[in-house]
């Protein structure tokens, strides 16, 4: 009894958790789009360094395009763990359930590394 409590309370965390990152991957893929769009119009009057990097984001200071790259690269890890992690809790065994916590720790690291 509690083993299937437990199966549907992960289940439902993971749903969830797939459409918070599918949220992110929305947004952050926007602002990559706005950022190529407007790049060219508005970087042309800028410094040398500022034209080095090749998106240009029209919002924000210089780091924007960093935190808006790593949260891209967060959500798409983020999201394919917890496609990933569907899989593993519908299997239910222990050497699932171990990769998919491995799986899951990683993404936690890269969606710190995307907080800043």
């Amino acid at each position: 009894m509690a083993s299937g409590a437990s199966k549907s309370v992960a289940s439902i965390l993971l749903v969830l958790n797939l459409v918070l990152y599918l949220i992110v991957i929305v947004i952050a893929s926007w602002a990559v789009n706005h950022g190529i769009e407007r790049s060219r119009e508005t970087a042309s009057v800028l410094s040398t360094p500022a034209r080095i990097f090749p998106i240009y984001f029209p919002f924000g200071n210089m780091a924007t395009g960093f935190f808006i790259i790593f949260s891209l690269i967060a959500g798409v890890v983020g999201f394919t763990t917890s496609l990933t992690g569907l899989q593993n809790v519908m299997q239910w065994n222990a050497p699932n359930l171990y990769a998919a916590a491995m799986s899951s720790f990683i993404t936690f690291a890269l969606t710190l590394l995307a907080m800043g």
